[in-house]
């Protein structure tokens, strides 16, 4: 360890040798950035950096393989692993073994009171699309995190009124959400390298929170996000290995769902869940950035892969549906939780508005739940009964669904890239609210906030992708707008950036480092593959 450490405002950090954090240090700080976090943070950097960049550069070349024509399907060289019926995951951990809905949402203080106070039976507590990775959220997240198991979180707000944990009350597990493979943190250098940013989150989380989760019978539990094949999980497999061998916990203890929200990932889901077995707790399906995916795999593809206003791609449009039965059908082979989308209603004071909201979320669930889902997301505390309700009229009283097999389940490959059987149109009014959304998310993000409520609806990183991404490719497949036939150009989108961001409220000088990060991946004429890395270095 260095000796002298980083020091401000009195709070010290011994650093081990090799590792710089060029961050300022801030009170408390030492309690997450302990010796035994920051040793982890260097072992699996050494370890495995290297190799997380090489499967980087891997998604590159598939990425050009499709963008030359190329295609996907069901890897051959595993399909012995999908053949083989006798392997399962591990048994549903405890805290995990009913997850008929669960709450997703930042790590910010309010947030983490009302998301464990929700009634939710799980809390994704995020780190990667809902949060901005400044460097006092990547650390104060994790402060929140340890003063909720510890039970002594509590929040004030402007007009005073206080949030604090229910005392005596069964609160919401934690899951927590750390960065994709694709994110640096470039705050924590090992060996003058940035390091990995998911990497960094998990370390912090289990060797300091997470080991304090054991000690209350739960675990260190994780959401693994924007993975694109089986070689991905099985690095964060020996990254679990790695940190339950030097933190001295049993092998297992460890959990992780994986978000099967990119289309590469969705021919391999098997493949994921075996890589993970011992450490699995099932996949989700995450809408928006599976969205993204398809965009950012095939946006060279012409028509076969244009989608219409992301408003009006349903669950039950043929690609979509292949994917969602596939998931389920997966998990329950397999003995594992399948987790349905997100509900990203945020309740108002419309009473009419409200009703036809609930209504859609309604439906939304109830077709989840009959699909064999065993839970599903909802991003607002006012949509948890809602949801809690329709699993459990499915459920009753039983925990999960694991046991029903979806035998009758057939997706073929074809099915799974069916996007050219996607009713609907490109309308300006689509293009239209992509840039605004696109714009306003960034306005918060680069301020700070990573989910925001936009038009009614909770705007997070995988909704901004989405946004940014159609316009891209609308525009670079010279797409005619069906309710006006203009066709989408450069000038066509600047005018109407330029007019979206008129109706917002203060001066347009205040959103000049949001439009131009949003025209910088929406209009480049190379395709920049996401947007937080973009955004990230405009950050300090």
């Amino acid at each position: 360890m260095q000796p002298a450490g980083q020091e401000q405002g009195g709070t010290v950090v011994e650093l081990p040798d090799g590792l710089t954090i060029t961050a300022e240090i801030g009170e408390r700080d030492d309690e997450v950035l302990t010796p035994a976090a920051l040793d982890l943070i260097v072992t699996l950097h050494r370890k495995l950096g290297a190799r997380r960049l090489e499967l980087l550069d891997a998604r590159q070349r598939r990425r050009q393989e499709l963008a030359d024509g190329g295609t996907l399907d069901f890897l051959p060289q595993t399909a012995h692993i999908r053949a083989d019926d006798s392997w399962k995951v591990a048994d549903p951990a405890p805290g995990l073994v009913d997850r008929r809905v669960e709450i997703t949402g930042p790590t910010d203080r309010k947030m983490t009171v009302n998301a464990l106070n929700s009634g939710a039976k799980t809390w994704l507590a995020d780190q990667e699309d809902a949060n901005t990775p400044q460097w006092r959220n990547v650390v104060g997240g994790q402060l929140n995190l340890l003063d909720a198991i510890e039970r002594r979180i509590d929040f004030t707000n402007e007009a005073g009124k206080t949030y604090a944990l229910r005392p005596d009350e069964e609160l919401a597990t934690i899951i927590v959400r750390p960065r994709g493979w694709h994110m640096n943190e470039k705050h924590v250098l090992v060996d003058g390298e940035q390091t990995s940013g998911g990497l960094v989150d998990f370390a912090l989380y289990v060797a300091t929170a997470g080991r304090r989760q054991i000690a209350k019978g739960l675990g260190p539990y994780f959401y693994l996000p924007k993975m694109e094949s089986h070689l991905e999980a099985r690095l964060w497999n020996e990254a679990f290995v790695l940190a339950q061998d030097a933190l001295g916990i049993p092998r297992g203890t460890i959990r992780a769902t994986v978000l099967i929200e990119t289309i590469p990932a969705a021919f391999e889901m098997e493949e994921i869940l075996y890589e993970l077995r011992e450490h699995s707790a099932g996949l989700n399906a995450g809408r928006w950035d599976y969205l993204f995916s398809v965009v950012k795999n095939f946006r060279t593809r012409g028509s076969e892969f244009l989608l219409p206003d992301r408003n009006q791609i349903t669950m039950t449009v043929p690609f979509m549906r292949a994917y969602t039965e596939l998931l389920v059908a997966t998990c329950h082979k397999r003995g594992a939780h399948a987790i349905g989308g997100m509900a990203a209603f945020v309740p108002s004071k419309d009473a009419e508005a409200n009703a036809q909201a609930f209504a859609k979320v309604r439906a939304d669930k109830a077709r989840e739940a009959g699909d064999g889902f065993d839970g599903s997301w909802v991003a607002h505390p006012g949509m948890v009964e809602t949801c809690k309700e329709v699993f459990t009229e499915v459920l009753g009283e039983r925990p999960n669904q694991i046991d029903r097999a979806r035998d009758d389940v057939r997706v073929t490959a074809a099915d799974l890239l069916s996007v050219d059987k996607t009713p609907g149109t490109v309308t300006e009014a689509g293009l239209r609210s992509n840039v605004s959304v696109g714009i306003q998310y960034l306005q918060a993000w680069l301020g700070g906030l990573g989910a925001v409520a936009i038009f009614g609806l909770m705007e997070d990183a995988a909704t901004a992708e989405i946004s940014r991404s159609q316009v891209w490719q609308w525009l670079h497949n010279d797409v005619v707008l069906a309710d006006t036939g203009e066709k989408v150009t450069r000038e066509l989108v600047d005018r109407i950036v330029e007019e979206e961001v008129a109706k917002l409220p203060g001066d347009a000088a205040d959103y000049a480092e949001a439009r131009g990060t949003f025209l910088e991946v929406a209009v480049a004429d190379e395709y920049i593959d996401f947007l937080t890395t973009a955004a990230y270095g405009r950050m300090d």
